[in-house]
């Protein structure tokens, strides 16, 4: 498990170095409005992603891993949800169609994300998950990302190469799904499926897929609604200050990658009370890595930003230090959901938390962002992954031990907020690049002595064994 873990963050990681290592060229590049219109596309062509989908992502994970120690039973569950998504992805391709003919602003723009759907349409990757198969994963997709990486540096030379910059970003996706097929023989055997085998999925495939549209209203929705309500510019700050502010989600959706099939696993084996005990572990590395990585980012973003993505970007300072304090609550929320909820099967507290989420968000950035724009965005976004951590750790105080856990993480909150104080405040010398680099030397210097010193005893605790 641990090294499933250590595959999954390396890769989850590395998907955010790379964009990390490219954004600063595509934005001198391109520019905030070429991003603008690269992610808007984008941001659509996901959202019909999601229908495609729907909530495999959770559900063919936790069903592949309740089932795996039984091939044959193993081979004709992944054939009978393979076929429900292939159909799917015929409908939703087929609308997407329609909306690049009559309804896209940018036709070519859009027909390039189609590349985008058909390896969503191929997407197995819930199999491999189910299986804890995440070595094989994981180097396929960092070969592919590091392919991208060199074909961006070697074809995207201007503005006009803009959609050029949109083929090598779907294309990737999609030769990563089809060399993941080629392995798929290893694992099953494909069997002759009838339609009730097909419909048996349907209905908890879609409880699950209920959630992920509620919180596409507040991860995806953002973008285009700022397309709508601003400008492509807005959206190019925004899709920039993202990135960034995703390093220590993406940390933490490892972790809750890996645990979802070990405790399906364990719950279908009857070892409900050891899942349990594998959630104060996850929840104090989950608060260990958001507010150390949220609030050291909020205390160099002003020498970051100017660094990182050079002029014009400026606004990108108070969007950063907004959104990344939304990941200490995505991560809290994450290991309640991927370790408890998701399953234990009490999908209804999961679907009302982010339909509550989704409410928010929406309420918030109809009001905020026509007068603030991304920041009203990323002020709506805070909300809305606030409320989804209330609710959820709300509804489980009964079950889990909720009060200690948060006696437990409380300590590491505290280093990280005594960490921000005092590298906001280091002066500025010289150059930003200097003061960035004395800021980091400083951050890891106060916050590991701190957390040596005052939490050396509950980390011990807590994570042995």
């Amino acid at each position: 498990m641990k090294k499933n873990f250590l595959y999954n963050a390396f890769y989850n990681v590395l998907a955010l170095i790379i964009p990390l290592v490219t954004t600063p060229y595509i934005s001198r590049i391109m520019g905030a409005e070429k991003i603008g219109i690269y992610s808007y596309a984008y941001s659509i062509a996901t959202y019909f992603g999601l229908f495609i989908l729907l909530g495999l992502n959770n559900y063919g994970n936790r069903t592949i891993a309740s089932v795996r120690d039984d091939k044959e039973k193993l081979s004709k569950t992944f054939c009978s949800i393979y076929a429900m998504q292939l159909i799917m992805s015929l409908i939703v391709i087929m609308i997407y169609i329609f909306y690049i003919l009559f309804m896209s602003s940018d036709h070519l723009m859009a027909w390039i994300q189609l590349i985008y759907l058909v390896s969503v349409s191929l997407d197995i990757n819930w199999f491999f998950f189910g299986m804890e198969q995440f070595k094989l994963t994981v180097t396929r997709n960092t070969v592919i990302k590091l392919l991208n990486l060199f074909f961006i540096f070697l074809l995207v030379k201007s503005k006009n190469d803009l959609y050029i910059y949109g083929l090598i970003m779907v294309c990737g996706p999609l030769l990563s799904q089809l060399i993941l097929w080629m392995f798929i023989n290893k694992y099953i055997s494909f069997e002759k499926i009838s339609l009730s085998d097909i419909f048996v999925h349907i209905k908890p495939n879609l409880t699950l897929f209920i959630p992920v549209v509620a919180i596409s209203l507040y991860t995806i929705m953002d973008r285009i609604m700022l397309g709508m309500m601003s400008s492509m510019t807005e959206v190019g700050y925004y899709e920039n200050s993202n990135k960034l502010t995703q390093i220590p989600v993406m940390a933490i959706s490892s972790l809750g990658t890996v645990m979802l099939p070990r405790i399906s696993n364990m719950i279908s084996n009857g070892k409900r009370q050891e899942s349990i005990q594998y959630i104060e572990k996850s929840l104090i590395i989950s608060v260990i890595l958001s507010t150390s990585m949220a609030f050291g980012l909020c205390a160099v973003s002003k020498e970051f930003v100017p660094i990182f993505y050079g002029n014009g970007f400026e606004k990108c300072k108070d969007v950063i230090s907004i959104l990344v304090l939304s990941s200490i609550f995505i991560s809290w929320a994450n290991v309640i959901r991927t370790q408890y909820l998701i399953p234990n099967q009490k999908d209804k507290i999961y679907i009302i938390s982010v339909f509550l989420g989704a409410f928010v968000n929406v309420i918030i950035n109809f009001i905020l962002i026509p007068k603030l724009m991304s920041i009203g965005a990323a002020i709506g976004t805070i909300c809305a992954e606030f409320s989804v951590c209330a609710y959820q750790t709300y509804k489980v105080r009964k079950e889990l031990d909720i009060k200690l856990y948060i006696k437990k993480c409380v300590p590491f909150l505290l280093i990280s907020i005594v960490m921000y104080i005092i590298v906001f405040y280091v002066p500025l010398i010289r150059s930003n690049i200097i003061t960035l680099i004395i800021k980091v030397i400083v951050g890891v210097i106060v916050y590991v002595t701190m957390l040596i010193t005052f939490c050396k005893k509950i980390l011990a605790d807590s994570l042995r064994n």
